[in-house]
């Protein structure tokens, strides 16, 4: 299990950088990736989240497409199509916001072995997806609220945390 890293934490808010080395060491943490995601109830996991300056995501929507890990992905192409869905995340854990996004996404990225792949996606995976992709440019789903309801998200995060240090799981 990895510490996963919370709203305030650093690394969060840090572009990543590109993966270069295909090894086991990669396999290691995209095992344990899953692993904790699996134990934190999540549906994707950025490697920012785990303290890991990476371009490195795993999702498992336990719909469509199962257990994927990406690597450098880049989103090559989305739809004019719009959907709402409220959004959560394991690093700001209890807050969950309706966020605006496309509707399906055309990903292309690397496996642990370095193979490349491309995934239309669409639905659940489309969201996760584009979630997970934004950790690795140091964004956080909360930035994409208006202003006015980020700033509450804030300030109700601050509420929470105030007294209890940071809490990691």
């Amino acid at each position: 299990m990895l510490d996963i890293s919370l709203l305030g934490d650093e690394v969060l808010r840090e572009p990543t950088e590109r993966v270069t080395v295909f090894d086991s060491t990669l396999s290691i943490l995209v095992d344990a990736m899953f692993d904790t995601m699996d134990e934190a109830d999540g549906v994707g996991l950025a490697a920012p989240q785990v303290g890991v300056s990476k371009r490195i995501f795993v999702v498992d929507t336990r719909q469509e497409g199962g257990r994927i890990a990406f690597i450098n992905p880049e989103i090559v192409e989305t739809s004019e199509e719009r959907s709402h869905y409220e959004e959560g995340c394991l690093s700001v854990p209890g807050i969950y916001k309706d966020v605006i996004r496309p509707a399906a996404v055309t990903v292309q990225a690397q496996d642990v072995t370095g193979r490349a792949f491309t995934i239309k996606a669409t639905g659940l995976l489309a969201r996760v997806v584009q979630h997970e992709n934004d950790h690795l440019y140091g964004k956080l789903f909360i930035d994409r609220l208006p202003d006015e309801e980020r700033e509450k998200v804030l300030r109700q995060w601050e509420r929470r945390s105030k007294g209890r240090g940071k809490r990691k799981k």
